[in-house]
């Protein structure tokens, strides 16, 4: 019998039926425009994109422009790649455009799909961002798709690590760029922290439209990206205590598998005190608990987590005298990236390896709040439903399933559950033995590079032929991917996430036509790819009557999406194939998410070694199980954000003013501003409101006064004088600041005094908010203990990170009025010892008074003629950043400008 909820859905369709159902009309309105584009001529097809640019810019909205931009687009495509687009990838361009994720599965054709909605809004001239989880499907996607964007008259960049500054400005200048979401949230960080508008990179956040979603931002998120600088050295400590950890037993600590924590328990931290002691690291007379074992405590803590939460080959590898991370949802290295807070110089010390120093953080961000910058944003992936609430309400993004082109033939089997990992994989052995003589081509999943290894080990001892993909061979990943769906392959793969290659069925044609060409350069023509073609046909059908690509997984993941994601690699455009999931009660996840009734269950059937249970019930009480842990993970990453939301108020206002500093041509109004509310709170703080003249600190003031305005004015005789208030001394004192701040104007020059401003406003705002930033990484560290007392930790953290905003809002005032009050002209006398002194280096960097001789030659022979080092009227008026006068090809800033 049929409840209500399945009547209403056969009556009236799900709501994803109605979406889908929605864009029939525009996709005909599409269809119906072809014969008119294809009667275009190449040239033709160009001066459309200029008409359809033209109306977008005299603002026609662009849903009115999409049935043509559409259709001018796919046209574009079948002429550049021979690629002419299905209605369903019509489909998800349109959801992308809507500000939706278009949930495709594998081998739908993401990567044209994406053309679409980035051609037609790039036609506004504001720039699309196409957002890669790696560097190398960012290059080969911008490759590949800027024929069709050059075909169409736009232009495409692409954006990648150590990139040179003048080519990464030009690719962020295109109209479609193309990068990854690392790449492009430090680059926002460096362009807040440039102190030029020149220097900037990054446009307007326009439209961006995200690969692989799920990945970027559900599973990347939950890691701030962090620009640091390096802190005081301390590898000692680390590599001391990482000598004690080893003696802990297991009463002196408890660990939470769960939600990944551990600490130690009171024997614990008395067995440490002891060991701490003797090793002459806590004094005798100093404990744990000791406000002054602050650091010590850190250290331990650290050592701890380094030992028992983290394992070699999991969690990260050691390469290259390195501690290199692996992302644990796609299973590869992240190079450059480190474990904050002294964590990951603990795995350090605990491996042996060189020790790097910590790092302060100099700017940070989430890619949550960093994708919540752009106006719209969009995004493709084969599995985003079961984190729909995640996506509505952490970034307002629908996830929208759009149909597959062709119907799945896929066959996914229930999960076998055997009762020890022992037997499991004897299962997994035999069936990839079976498979693989009948020559199905198999991709076995696993979690980590140690479980990888060891079935690799175990298909050896069988005599089985196969390849190993993990984060050791993550060079020749594309390769692998590619030899995955030959004939009798078996390809041994950790998590599957983003790889961007597809199994396709009997091999890539492309990668064995770069073979040939590799092998033979000479004789590869159109004759040896024709047969090359022609035999892939016969390899495709030989796997398809072996039952085309069977993907079988070794364990169940915290996340469904992962697991379907592996599944999803077989059964790519309606081709055959096979999923199964082959788990024991030993797995992580059966073992911390509750095994024990499932082992009953099991017992009470009375299995026999070796047999698996296989049912329905199974799969749902499982993917409950995950359902749970997902929950859990999405309200840990949400109220993350709710404490980074905090911080990004604050950093919006930080970055907006440097902004407006770095626009304005004058900033002396900003200054003089500074200037007199310094004054007027030294006053109010040495003159009490209401008070007689005998309670002022006049002293005090004075001393302030000169200390804070560089000025030397008789502020006690001022106060003694009959009948002057507080009012007078404010008028008095702004008087005398301003005529000073303006006698260092006429000594410096206007254009160089407001140079000056603008350079000391953001050098102070960066500094204040650098340790802003590390002020609030410990304040975060430690409000959670204000809920003990009752205290809700996220108003605690709101109400103290602004107070100390205002704190430092307060001290930037002071810090730039004092730095601006200090600042004076260089004498004669400096400036020669100082070009002394840059000669004297430069000799030496060349080596020996030959060099130096040359060196300090070079300037007079290509000086300006007339230029007296002695005489700064023969300078002439260079502006800073021209040339100096004195031939040395410096910056004049940098040379007989420089301040002192």
């Amino acid at each position: 019998m049929l409840g209500l909820g399945s009547i209403s859905k056969k009556i009236f369709g799900t709501p994803n039926d109605r979406k889908v159902k929605a864009t029939r009309p525009l996709i005909e309105k599409i269809n119906a425009l072809e014969p008119e584009f294809e009667a275009l001529t190449d040239e033709g097809i160009k001066t459309k994109t200029e008409e359809l640019a033209k109306r977008a810019m005299g603002g026609e909205s662009l849903d009115d422009l999409l049935p043509e931009a559409f259709a001018n687009c796919r046209e574009g495509a079948k002429r550049a790649l021979g690629l002419r687009a299905f209605d369903v990838q019509l489909m998800g361009g349109i959801f992308l455009h809507q500000g939706n994720i278009s949930e495709m599965k594998t081998g739908e054709g993401k990567t044209l799909v994406a053309t679409f909605p980035a051609y037609l809004n790039a036609l506004t001239g504001k720039g699309v961002h196409v957002v890669t989880v790696n560097d190398y499907l960012a290059k080969r996607d911008a490759e590949w798709m800027s024929q069709v964007y050059g075909f169409l008259g736009l232009t495409t960049g692409v954006v990648y690590p150590q990139q040179p500054e003048d080519e990464k400005n030009a690719a962020y200048r295109c109209d479609v760029t193309y990068a990854t979401n690392n790449e492009l949230g430090f680059d926002y960080l460096r362009d807040n922290m440039k102190s030029e508008l020149a220097q900037m990179n990054q446009r307007d956040h326009n439209f961006a439209i995200v690969d692989e979603v799920d990945s970027i931002l559900v599973d990347e998120a939950r890691t701030p990206l962090i620009i640091s600088g390096p802190a005081e050295d301390r590898s000692e400590m680390y590599t001391t205590i990482d000598k004690l950890i080893p003696e802990i037993q297991d009463d002196h600590f408890t660990l939470d598998e769960k939600t990944r924590n551990v600490n130690y328990t009171d024997e614990g931290n008395e067995f440490l005190e002891v060991r701490l002691v003797s090793a002459g690291i806590l004094p005798e007379d100093q404990s744990l608990y000791s406000p002054e074992s602050t650091s010590i405590v850190h250290h331990v803590n650290q050592g701890l987590r380094a030992h028992k939460l983290f394992t070699r080959d999991k969690d990260y590898i050691v390469r290259d005298d390195e501690v290199v991370l692996i992302d644990e949802f796609t299973g590869r290295m992240m190079t450059g990236r480190r474990l904050s807070d002294g964590l990951h110089q603990a795995i350090e010390a605990k491996e042996g390896v060189k020790i790097m120093p910590e790092n302060v953080t100099l700017a940070s961000v989430t890619f949550q709040n960093y994708f919540r910058l752009y106006n719209k944003l969009g995004g493709m992936t084969g599995t985003a439903l079961t984190e729909a609430e995640e996506f509505m309400e952490i970034y307002g993004l629908g996830v929208v399933e759009v149909p597959t082109n062709r119907p799945i033939a896929r066959i996914d089997e229930n999960d076998a559950v055997y009762r020890t990992a022992k037997e499991k994989f004897d299962g997994v052995v035999l069936a990839i033995k079976e498979a693989h003589e009948k020559g199905q081509p198999t991709l076995v999943g696993t979690t980590s590079i140690e479980k990888s290894e060891f079935l690799s080990q175990l298909l050896e001892a069988e005599g089985i032929k196969h390849s190993v993909l993990n984060a050791r061979q993550h060079e020749q990943e594309a390769q692998i991917v590619a030899d995955a769906g030959k004939l009798g392959a078996v390809t041994i793969a950790t998590n599957m996430a983003g790889r961007g290659t597809d199994i396709k069925l009997g091999g890539n044609v492309e990668f064995k036509i770069m073979e040939q060409i590799a092998a033979t350069p000479d004789d590869v023509n159109e004759d040896v790819r024709a047969q090359i073609e022609e035999a892939h046909k016969a390899d495709e059908q030989a796997v398809k009557d072996a039952g085309g690509l069977f993907v079988l997984a070794t364990e169940r993941h915290e996340s469904r999406r992962i697991d379907n994601q592996l599944r999803g690699r077989s059964g790519r455009q309606g081709d055959p194939g096979k999923s199964s999931f082959f788990l024991s009660l030993e797995d992580d996840l059966m073992r911390i998410f509750g095994s024990e009734k499932l082992d009953k269950v099991l017992s009470s059937l009375g299995m026999s070694e070796g047999e698996a249970i296989v049912h329905p019930w199974v799969n749902k009480a499982l993917e409950r199980a995950q359902a749970k842990v997902e929950g859990r993970n999405f309200d840990i990453r949400k109220q993350l954000l709710k404490f980074d939301d905090v911080m990004n108020d604050q950093r919006k206002v930080i970055f907006s003013q440097r902004r407006e500093i770095m626009e304005a041509e004058d900033l002396s109004e900003i200054a003089a501003d500074m200037r007199s509310q310094v004054i007027d709170d030294l006053v109010d703080a040495h003159i009490p409101a209401k008070s007689y003249a005998d309670q002022w600190d006049t002293e005090g003031l004075y001393a302030q006064v000169i200390a804070q305005l560089g000025i030397d004015v008789p502020v006690i005789e001022w106060a003694a004088e009959e009948g002057v208030d507080d009012d007078d001394l404010r008028e008095r004192l702004e008087e005398a600041a301003d005529k000073h701040m303006a006698e260092k104007t006429a000594a410096f020059g206007p254009e160089v005094m407001r140079n000056i401003e603008k350079q000391i406003l953001l050098q102070t705002i960066d500094g204040k908010w650098r340790e802003h930033l590390l002020t609030l990484e410990h304040l975060r560290s430690v409000v959670g203990f204000r809920g003990y007392a009752q205290r809700d930790p996220l108003n605690e953290y709101k109400t103290e990170s602004f107070q100390l905003f205002e704190g430092l809002l307060d001290g930037l005032r002071s810090d730039v009025t004092q730095k601006l009050a200090q600042i004076r002209p260089m004498t004669q006398e400096e400036q020669a010892a100082m070009v002394a002194q840059a000669q004297e280096q430069q000799r030496r960097l060349l080596g020996g008074a030959a060099a130096g001789a040359t060196a300090a030659a070079t300037p007079a022979a290509n000086a300006k003629p007339g230029f007296d080092e002695a005489d700064e009227k023969t300078w002439g008026n260079p502006g800073r950043n021209d040339a100096c006068p004195c031939g040395s090809g410096k910056k004049f800033k940098h040379c007989h400008g420089a301040l002192s």
